[in-house]
């Protein structure tokens, strides 16, 4: 349990820093979400939930601050241009398993290697 702990905060931690202070492509995470994986040796079912949890709470977080700060306006419209009835929190939640599910791809990926 530790190191599941360990490897969220860590995947997390090192995607926001290569995010906003390199100028890497927005899937950068996904090498980062593998190194972590690799460094931290855990079964791959527990890898891959550690990849898709840690990126899936820093794009949700990160999105809901984004949103916020325009009250919900962009992603209400957008919202209603996808089946998603409108809602803005639907819209955040698809966001961050969209970035979770590679995120745990490449943490599973990580996981393999390491074997």
């Amino acid at each position: 349990m530790k190191k599941t702990i360990t490897a969220i905060v860590l995947t997390g931690f090192l995607a926001y820093v290569l995010g906003i202070y390199s100028t890497l492509p927005w899937w950068c995470f996904a090498v980062s979400s593998l190194l972590v994986s690799v460094s931290v040796h855990q079964r791959p079912g527990r890898s891959f939930l550690s990849g898709f949890l840690g990126l899936f709470l820093l794009w949700v977080a990160l999105a809901f601050i984004k949103d916020a700060a325009n009250e919900h306006i962009l992603s209400t419209k957008v919202a209603t241009m996808l089946p998603l009835g409108g809602s803005y929190l639907v819209l955040i939640l698809v966001t961050g398993i969209v970035g979770g599910l590679v995120s745990g791809l490449a943490a599973l990926t990580g996981s393999y290697l390491r074997k």
